[in-house]
């Protein structure tokens, strides 16, 4: 119980190589993955969640409803905490694997954003996201629940040195698609949509000051996202949207 508390930390993650999921959505899908070392769990949701906790091979600890707190992260705990094994995912297992479609987050602070972005890759049918630079730590509690699940579904791969992991992205042949306010290609021009049907790697930047120049020096397009109103630009987590999607439509097309 003890160890699992420290969770709450990244250190703490880091070194354990664990992470604390909370809920009954990221328990079972850690549980369909096998990550699940053990389980925390109320008397009052062993009752509410039985199904779900039924064959459950990890070991299940009932606790107390203070206990549930202090291990939870949440305004309103529902009883139910699985200590999990950390999947272990390299940028060259990704490659290897020869993936359509990478998006890679840079300098993304904002768990909700990484997490939602996740989900949105996941959606998509992204092959891996990759979370370039000084980001959020994907195994933060907020992170893990705007995934919605998805981070057990899609691999995330953390990878401090950025403009390595572009050079290494274009070296497996990857076309690398960087978005900027002022792009010289918009996301609707024809020559766009003939790069997105091969290979692509989409890099996203932090909103308050966006990609590096070294970053969009290394891409294969310098991409702008249309837009007829008066906002000067878009949430890193909603211009990820429209841009996979945009990659789903080109693929699907073929």
């Amino acid at each position: 119980m003890a160890a699992a508390v420290k969770l709450h930390r990244t250190v703490g993650r880091r070194r354990a190589a664990r992470f604390l999921a909370e809920g009954p959505n990221l328990v079972e899908a850690a549980l369909r993955r096998g990550l699940v070392c053990e389980v925390f769990v109320t008397a009052a949701a062993r009752e509410r969640f039985a199904a779900l906790l039924n064959g459950v091979e990890a070991p299940v600890f009932e606790v107390t409803e203070r206990a549930a707190r202090a291990l939870s992260d949440t305004v309103t705990p529902v009883g139910l905490v699985a200590v999990c094994r950390m999947p272990q995912h390299g940028l060259d297992d990704v490659l290897a694997t020869g993936p359509r479609l990478v998006a890679v987050a840079v300098e993304i602070s904002e768990p909700g954003n990484a997490g939602t972005l996740i989900r949105t890759a996941d959606a998509m049918g992204a092959g891996a996201v990759v979370l370039a630079g000084h980001c959020v730590d994907p195994y933060n509690g907020k992170c893990l629940r705007a995934s919605a699940g998805s981070i057990f579904s899609v691999p995330v791969v953390s990878e401090p040195d950025a403009a390595g992991a572009v050079r290494r992205l274009l070296a497996a042949g990857l076309a690398v698609v960087a978005t900027v306010v002022d792009g010289d290609v918009a996301l609707d021009d024809p020559e766009l949509q003939d790069t997105l049907r091969g290979p692509t790697a989409w890099l996203f930047g932090p909103e308050a000051h966006g990609l590096s120049p070294e970053l969009t020096g290394l891409a294969t397009h310098r991409v702008r996202i249309p837009m007829a109103g008066s906002a000067e630009s878009l949430n890193v987590a909603a211009a990820a949207a429209i841009c996979l999607y945009q990659s789903a439509a080109a693929h699907r097309r073929g």
